[in-house]
């Protein structure tokens, strides 16, 4: 749709000796030959260990024609143990070709969230197909006991809107071994929605919540939140949204452009998770993502959020709240968490508390500028800026087993937003310069002794340049080009040891202009071309690359490998190239 305005894995311990090898496998991104007018990313799989996995079918070729969910059952693999080291879910999604919307697609669990991203748009020669993965490791407790399902994938077939989406989803297991030892995974998986098999919950306004009153047991030592927060209906575009002062100024949608989910535990702020701008199939121009989609749009990636300073607290034998929102949300977010505990196993009995908490004196209220003009014509030149940067301090303990563990979160979040506007007679453009930050990092000691530290930089960069030029008879071209970047660079270290690192970078380019006719009618498109750089490389010498290029449509160019050793793309069975989330399944041993 186009905006209002136009409708402790195989780490290796520097000077220590590994107990186990690691395996390898060489990654491929989407297979997408020159030509191919097919979905096709330059996205790395989820790596696994070598041998056969155990596979458990969740659902086989549903259809989705309405809005209704497709239920289904889930039982453990028989004969695959009870530990595995790694397990990955896989997807197969399809539209047949004719004309449909993007649509929104979730799988479920016991109420927690495996799957989360949106659907490709079909064009009337193309019904387009695609695979996606997810890392669900961490959830392997989840996974251990029976329980029910369901996919949800809202979609209207009429006839107008005449695309049908298929689907399918599998989990696999990969048993554990001597060269691929059992995952350490959270000990429980706690879902914050209140739908017992699972759904999205809608957040309105930034006074909207996600929340969930919990008894956690009494041992808690470790505590991270997954967060998904997606754009929805008005909210949709909010990257490209203004403060409602400048909103009838500049023909824009108001509500301001700052977005960021906010985390709470018995109303108190434990944390932020930034929201990631993507870009729907069908957003702004539906040509600018055909066959290369934005970043993550057919498969987000959760951001997990520590709240281990807080497990002292959780573990006192009280209900806890805890609870999610989206500053600046304006009709409307989806949302859901999953909250992921680690247990003493050698204590019935955690005691600790809070002892530090900065956050909760910095509100998420941005400071806004403008350098807008308007001459005696209507005529409206300027920037609008939107900044906010916050730096915060969490830190609590926990009386464990092993001692009194005392955890510091420090980070800086921010956001900085410019939107520069030209608007006369025969034209409206708007450039958007947009980065949304993180730079963290999570310190656990045992008295004075650094025993582990995490730390993690993201960065979001957005640039969209929408140019609408009008001619005298009253056609006009709407020209878009649009910059997605999503970075990060995470760290680990063990006593104050450097033991792994890994950096994720994921770039996509587009660009296109729409024609249109005196009445608003679509009469052609031309100039459309993009291109995807995907990288990954680790301490360890795991190297991913793909790059991909698309012209008028269809695969104009498609590499992989180049760029890492001998041309090959080669990543350890136990790493995160796609991003998702690690530092809750790579624990300290102490």
């Amino acid at each position: 749709m186009l905006p209002n305005r136009f409708v402790g894995r195989c780490l290796a311990l520097a000077g220590l000796s590994l107990t186990f090898a690691c395996s390898a496998f060489a990654a491929s991104a989407s297979s997408g030959p020159t030509g191919s007018s097919n979905v096709t990313v330059a996205d790395p799989g989820v790596p696994r260990p070598s041998g056969p996995p155990c596979v458990v079918q969740l659902f086989q070729d549903d259809t989705f024609t309405d809005f209704n969910t497709r239920p289904y059952s889930y039982t453990p693999p028989a004969g695959c143990g009870q530990h595995w080291s790694k397990v990955v879910l896989e997807a197969d999604f399809s539209v047949t070709a004719g004309r449909q919307f993007d649509r929104t697609a979730t799988l479920w669990l016991g109420g927690v969230n495996i799957y989360f991203g949106t659907t490709e748009e079909p064009s009337s020669s193309v019904a387009p197909s695609w695979h996606v993965e997810r890392d669900l490791t961490d959830y392997s407790r989840l996974l251990s006991s029976a329980g029910n399902g369901q996919a949800i994938i809202g979609n209207v077939v009429n006839s107008t809107y005449t695309g049908v989406i298929h689907g399918s989803a599998r989990l696999l297991f990969y048993p554990a071994s001597i060269q691929a030892p059992a995952a350490q995974v959270p000990d429980a998986v706690y879902p914050l929605g209140g739908d017992p098999v699972g759904n999205t919950t809608e957040l309105d306004s930034s006074t909207s919540q996600l929340a969930k009153t919990l008894s956690l047991p009494r041992n808690v030592e470790r505590a991270y939140l997954d967060v998904f927060v997606q754009s929805q209906n008005a909210d949709e575009f909010w990257y490209t949204c203004v403060p409602d002062q400048y909103a009838a100024e500049v023909q824009e949608c108001g509500g301001g452009n700052f977005r960021e989910a906010e985390v709470s535990i018995d109303g108190q702020p434990a944390g932020v998770a930034p929201v990631y701008p993507w870009i729907y199939t069908g957003g702004i121009d539906p040509y600018l993502w055909r066959p290369t989609t934005g970043v993550q749009t057919l498969n987000f990636m959760p951001y997990r959020v520590d709240l281990t300073p807080f497990a002292g607290v959780l573990s006192n034998g009280s209900p806890h709240t805890v609870a999610l929102c989206v500053a600046g949300a304006d009709n409307y977010f989806s949302a859901t968490a999953s909250l992921l505990v680690y247990l003493d196993p050698h204590a019935q009995q955690v005691g600790g508390q809070l002892v530090r908490n900065t956050l909760a004196d910095q509100p998420p209220t941005p400071t806004i500028g403008d350098t807008l003009q308007q001459d005696a014509s209507g005529n409206v030149t300027g920037n609008i800026t939107t900044n906010l940067s916050r730096h915060f301090v969490i830190e609590g303990y926990a009386d464990t087993s092993r001692g009194r563990v005392q955890t510091t979160v420090d980070q800086t979040v921010g956001f900085a937003d410019t939107q520069g506007f030209t608007i006369n007679a025969t034209t409206y453009r708007q450039v958007t310069d947009q980065l949304t930050s993180v730079d963290g990092v999570s310190r656990s000691r045992i008295g004075h002794t650094v025993v582990g530290e995490y730390r993690e930089k993201l960065s979001y960069p957005l640039h969209l340049d929408i140019n609408e030029q009008i001619a005298a008879d009253g056609s006009f071209t709407l020209a878009t080009i649009a910059h997605q970047d999503y970075r990060q660079h995470s760290a680990h270290q063990l006593f104050g040891i450097s033991v792994y690192s890994a950096k994720v970078g994921n770039t996509v380019d587009s660009a296109d202009t729409l024609d249109f006719d005196a009445s608003g009618n679509l009469t052609a498109h031309n100039g459309q071309h993009s291109t995807q750089a995907f990288a990954f490389h680790d301490s360890l010498g795991g190297c991913y690359r793909a790059d991909v290029g698309t012209l008028n449509g269809v695969v104009s160019s498609y590499d992989s490998g180049n760029g890492c050793p001998d041309h090959r793309n080669h990543v350890y069975w136990f790493s995160h190239p796609d991003g998702s989330p690690d530092n809750g399944d790579i624990v300290p041993v102490w």
